[in-house]
């Protein structure tokens, strides 16, 4: 510093604010602290931790961590990182610095870490206890399409596509669910979804499963997962015996059509008739001659 003194100074931009109690005028600046922090960022030294020094813009020039297992009342290092090399389990950081930067996956992987118990495998993580409460799954109790989700009679379990897609997804979480499906309909005829939603909505059950159709007004209410099942665009049209005759070409329309479409040729052949007959030789003779030249 200047001769060793320090000295710090009001700042005339720190003050209360109308009503404020803080007394920000009473705080002092430091008046060398460009100059610490210029000293700070010349350290270069080797501590315990390994080397201090940072660069032009102030971070940590290869900084390096320990990983460490806790076991008890002791530890034990697994591993190392820094954002030259990533993870390592046998190499300091250090000892690569003088190498080229190797971060492929093939070199990312630290000491088996010895959980609690004195294992090496990994724990699933919380466990429901034996007397916790069950989530309660609605699903609906379907008449047609049983493929998707239903209750089977003669078990009375629940089964179908829809259950398959939630007990594979479920297998994949690192902790177990305990759950409980709920039947919602009576199985003679398809249960109403809309009902269902808002039971999801009021708690009776805390989630439903199957082949619930996403529309905007139920996603107001309640939450969806991803869509897993594509309908695509569904055209509903009447199930007709066809008959194989020849006349088999007037069934696209009706009695009623065809008569209002002959009647339609018949208009135009006499408007043409009229505008024709008295310039055109071919709208002229006998009436018979006429009548066929009309429907020609």
């Amino acid at each position: 510093g200047d001769g060793g003194r320090i000295s710090f100074s009001n700042d005339s931009k720190l003050h209360d604010e109308a009503g404020e109690t803080l007394h920000l005028e009473a705080m002092s600046i430091f008046d060398m602290g460009n100059k610490l922090l210029e000293n700070i960022r010349k350290v270069n030294f080797t501590g315990a931790s390994g080397q201090v020094q940072f660069d032009a813009s102030g971070d940590l020039i290869h900084p390096a961590y320990d990983i460490i297992n806790i076991i008890r009342n002791g530890m034990r290092t697994v591993g190392f990182w820094s954002n030259y090399s990533g993870l390592l389990s046998t190499i300091s950081p250090e000892a690569l610095y003088s190498k080229p930067p190797n971060t492929s996956l093939a070199n990312q992987h630290l000491y088996d870490v010895i959980w609690p118990g004195e294992t090496a495998q990994r724990p699933r993580g919380w466990v429901f206890p034996s007397n916790a409460k069950e989530l309660k799954i609605g699903v609906p109790n379907r008449f047609s399409f049983k493929e998707f989700v239903t209750e089977d009679n003669g078990t009375g379990s629940i089964k179908g596509y829809c259950i398959d897609v939630f007990t594979q997804a479920l297998s994949l979480l690192p902790y177990p669910v305990s759950y409980k499906f709920i039947p919602f309909g009576s199985g003679t005829e398809n249960p109403n979804y809309d009902k269902l939603i808002h039971m999801v909505e009021s708690n009776e059950f805390d989630a439903a499963i199957g082949d619930i159709a996403i529309t905007m007004s139920r996603t107001v209410t309640i939450d969806f997962t991803q869509p897993f099942i594509e309908t695509g665009l569904v055209i509903l049209a009447p199930v007709k015996k066809h008959i194989k005759t020849s006349w088999a070409f007037l069934q696209p329309f009706t009695l009623e059509m065809w008569c209002v479409t002959g009647l339609f040729f018949l208009i135009v052949g006499v408007v043409v008739w009229v505008l024709e007959h008295r310039i055109n030789e071919d709208f002229r003779g006998p009436p018979s001659q006429q009548i066929i030249t009309i429907f020609w």
